[in-house]
This record gives C-alpha cells, structure tokens and sequence, in this order.
C-alpha cells in the first residue's frame, strides 16, 4: 500500500481529473473520498491543494459541458438516454426537473451536492435552450465550492484521514480489495434497487392497448399527466381528458398515471 500512496503523490493531479471527469460523465465512482484525501495530503505539503481544485473543476466542466452539448442538441431524448443508464432512474428526470424550475441556473451552484442531480442538470440546462456561457458560468462557480469544500475538509480532518491512511498501508495490497469490493458493494446496492424499481413499473403498468380498451368500454379512469410543467411545454401532447398532478382529482375511479 506504500506504493499505492506514492502513486497517489505522484500522481494526485491526473488522478484527481480523470476521477472527477468519469464521476461527472455518470459513472459510479465518487470523486469526494480523492479530493478529501488530496485535501489531507496537502496540509502535509504532499501534493498541492490549488492544483488539486482546479483539475477538479476543469475535469467537472469539460463533463459538464458535453452532456449540456448534447442536451442543447438531442433535447429530451438524451434526459432519456441518460436515465436509462442511471443507477437512479425513480428520480433521475422528475427531481431534477422541479429544481431546475425553480431555481434556473442558480441551481448549479449547489447541484454537485445532491447524488444524481449533477449528472442530469447539465443536459437539462442545455435541453431548456439556456446561455451557454451563463451555464459555464454558474457551473464553474458551482464547481469551484463543491471541490474546495472537500479538500477543505480533508485538510481539516487530516489527522483522522492521515490514521486512515496508516492502517490501509498495514493491510498492504488486501486494502486495494477492499476499497474495489467497498465500490462493487454500492453499484450492486444501486443495481438491486433499479431492479426492484422497474419490477415495480412492470407489475403495476398497463399498455397503450389495454388503456383504450378501458375507454371504449366506459369504464372512465382517470387519467393523470405526471410530467413537470417544462416537460408539458416541450411536448404538449397529452392522452385525451388527462388531468395534470396540480388539477382537483375526483375520487371513486381507477387512477392511471404517465410521465416522461
């Protein structure tokens, strides 16, 4: 494990880029453990907290930029993409959107703290048609607090991280299993969970077919458009005599809901 820690002091710079830039891409492989590491690191004058930070922010908007490209360029259909990939996918769209809605932009500034939400704001960003350079803007900003604040916490807290430390290079290279199986261990955890969530979908759906079966027989659902108001906007076709979740909804009736 000594050598694993020399690697990481030699190393830190790239590491830390490559680290934030997959994480930032959707890839389940946390960045906050390595910045708060690099923090701790840098109060022992091992690796140098700036550099650290900025590779961080350029690595989180080089990612950033791209989904926000292809958001401008496909529009919904990459939210879509995108969901289909996430270890999240019960509130991948709608969470986000809702946030988005109300705060705009202004939402980067905190969106790398909340899990899932700064992956899918970038591409939503650029699927609302919003200035490119605003969204760089706020992004960086956004950016710049999330990774200075790990690192500042690593510096903080570097006297328990250093003891950390200490006992993974006591384990030698098992630490390395560890910390994979540590990782294994969340997207499994993740991957049961979306497993369990379209089970869910798949028990509880009902066709397009069945769906007007029950019309032409009279029997009258009621039928709920789930979407946000931006997502109504961006496609305003709705199934016949849906109602929206802000509408009075009648009881006594069977409830057939659709979203994005």
């Amino acid at each position: 494990m000594a050598q694993l820690v020399h690697l990481i002091v030699t190393y830190g710079v790239p590491l830390i880029f490559i680290n934030v830039f997959l994480e930032q891409l959707g890839v389940p492989v946390p960045a906050v453990p390595t910045l708060v590491v690099a923090g701790a690191l840098s109060r022992e004058n091992r690796m140098s907290s700036t550099h650290a930070i900025v590779a961080a922010v350029v690595a989180s908007l080089i990612a950033d930029w791209i989904w926000f490209a292809l958001g401008r360029r496909f529009g919904y259909r990459i939210l879509r993409t995108l969901c289909r990939i996430s270890l999240s996918p019960d509130s991948c769209v709608r969470d986000t959107e809702s946030r988005f809605e109300r705060w705009g932009l202004k939402s980067l500034l905190i969106a790398k703290f909340v899990p899932g939400f700064s992956t899918v704001a970038p591409p939503l960003a650029g699927a609302a048609q919003r200035s490119t350079i605003a969204f760089l803007i706020y992004d960086a900003i956004g950016a710049v607090v999330w990774a200075g604040s790990a690192v500042a916490a690593g510096r903080a807290f570097h006297h328990a991280i250093e003891r950390v430390l200490t006992g993974l290079e006591n384990l030698g290279w098992w630490a390395l299993l560890i910390l994979g199986l540590a990782l294994a261990l969340v997207i499994l955890a993740k991957w049961a969970q979306r497993r369990g969530f379209y089970k869910q979908l798949r028990m509880a759906r009902v066709s397009i077919d069945e769906l007007k079966e029950m019309i032409d027989r009279g029997e009258a659902p009621l039928i709920i458009d789930a979407r946000s108001v931006s997502a109504r906007t961006r496609d305003p076709r709705r199934i016949p005599n849906a109602i929206t979740v802000e509408d009075t909804m009648p009881g006594g009736r069977e409830i057939v809901v659709y979203c994005t």
